[in-house]
Parts: structure tokens; sequence; C-alpha cells
């Protein structure tokens, strides 16, 4: 009997250390893997520069880059940072917004979910939500519901016709974009976000209006700061979006990656340099 026990227990032993091993490699060839065909910067048309902001990211990994639309010029710093395709996090509630609305999962920004009485460790994400509540809460349920609504045939074909980093969803309908199978660089965002502005984007003008709309941060003097966060376990931060000022566009992507990098620290970073510039 006990000569049995101690097989089983080999067995599942052996059993788990095979299937973290696998875990392991899966992880590793998909970072390559998804990382092979990201955009580079020797691949855009417009002037680029190049910049220090090393001040601004002490004791933290990371990376920053400014499109100017008037100037059609990209500021970059850590031009290795800026190609590496990352989970979106967060930030990609901006094309699930989109493929939302136009698939009619969503009507507008007052549609409400309601919320399913499971506690959630945010307190705010704990009741009913519109589109508008979710997207400035951040607020994951909803999102996930988005997508189940949607469904994975349809989700599949907007990441693609859209070109949307890697367009790989294998990590689950309701959590690829969760530090999952998605990924997609710094400089791909920018790229994105400038479609999304210019309606270069396989989705009505109305949609994108209404997207814009709970984009929208602050409005100081005419001055308009619009994004969006994301965040992963403490381990990789977001901010991306753009500054409309004086007849110009500034679009942007912050990411950066450490411990505890603080779910905050992203948009600090961005803010701080957008200030130092003028921007802001």
């Amino acid at each position: 009997m006990k000569k049995k026990l101690l097989l089983i227990f080999a067995s599942l032993i052996i059993v788990a250390v095979i299937y973290g091993v696998f875990n392991y490699v899966s992880k590793a060839i998909l970072v390559r893997e998804s990382n092979k065909t990201a955009l580079k910067i020797n691949q855009i048309k417009e002037t680029t520069k190049v910049e220090d902001l090393g001040k601004y990211f002490v004791g933290i990994e990371g990376s920053f880059v400014l499109y100017d639309k008037n100037r059609n010029e990209y500021l970059i710093y850590n031009k290795e940072q800026a190609q590496k395709r990352v989970s979106p996090c967060s930030t990609f509630k901006i094309l699930n917004s989109l493929i939302g609305l136009e698939t009619k999962v969503l009507e507008d920004e007052t549609t409400v979910f309601k919320w399913d009485g499971k506690k959630n460790y945010i307190d705010e994400w704990n009741k009913d939500h519109t589109l508008a509540s979710a997207f400035k809460n951040s607020v994951v349920w909803y999102y996930q519901e988005v997508a189940r609504r949607v469904g994975r045939e349809r989700t599949q074909a907007y990441l693609k016709g859209v070109n949307y980093g890697n367009v790989n969803i294998s990590g689950g309908l309701t959590k690829f974009w969760l530090d999952s199978s998605l990924r997609i660089s710094p400089l791909e965002q920018v790229v994105f976000l400038r479609r999304f502005y210019s309606s270069d984007l396989p989705f009505s003008r109305t949609n994108i209006d209404i997207v814009k709309k709970i984009m929208t941060i602050s409005n100081n003097n005419g001055v308009v700061l619009s994004g969006k966060t994301g965040f992963a376990g403490e381990h990789l931060g977001w901010f991306v979006g753009y500054v409309e000022k004086e007849n110009n566009v500034y679009f942007f992507a912050t990411k950066i990656e450490g411990k505890k990098v603080g779910i905050t620290k992203a948009r600090e970073i961005t803010q701080n340099i957008l200030k130092d510039k003028n921007l802001l």
C-alpha cells in the first residue's frame, strides 16, 4: 500500500514538473514569436528622434514614444523597449470598446451591464456599470462580458482587421489581453492611436467619436488630455493616449516594467514628461 502511495505521489510530482516546464517553455516561445514581427523603428517613414529621458524612469525599465502630428515626427526614449511587445492590459479597452459598439453589443456610452453580485477586489467594480463608467474605472468584468457577447470569431476578425499587435487571442476569450497571449509594443500603440484618431480603422465615425468621448481625462484651457492606463500584477504598467493642443495632436505611449511599478506610475511619468515639454 505504501509503495502504491509513493508511486502515485512520485507520478504527481513528475506531472507537475513536466507541466511547469511546458508552461515556461510555451511562454518563452510566445514572447519570442510575438516579437519576431513587431513593428520596427526603421520600418516607419516618419522622422524619428531619440532622446534620453532616463531621469523620469529612475529604477524602472521603460520606454516613451511621442508622435507630433504637425511635425510628422516621432520622439523615442529607449528604442529597444519601444519595439518590445508586452501585454496591453487595460489599454486594450480602447479597441474592446470599439468592437463592442461596432457589433451592436454596446449601443453607446450609456449601455448598462448588471453586476453579477460577485465581490471584486476593487470596490468601484461592485455595482452596475455603463460603458463610460466601466472605461473610466477599468472594470474588467464589464469588458469580459463585452468579449463574451462579441464572441471569438468576430473578436479575432477585428484584431486582424486592425492589425493590433500580435493579434493572438489564444489565451482565452475573456483574458487574452490580461497579461496573456495578446501583445503589443509602445510604437504599435502609437500607430494604432493615430489611426484611431483619424478614423482610419474599420469602425464607424460615430463609434470612434463615442470612444474618444469616454477617453477624455481633462480639458484645461483648451488643452485636452485623453488616454487609458493599463496594469498587470505590479510588474507592468501603461499609459497611452494623446494631447490636443493649439491645432496639433501629440500621441504618446509609456510602458514601464519592474518590481511593484504601481498602478499610477506610468501615467505619472507621462504627465511629467508632457508638462516639461510644455504640452500639458
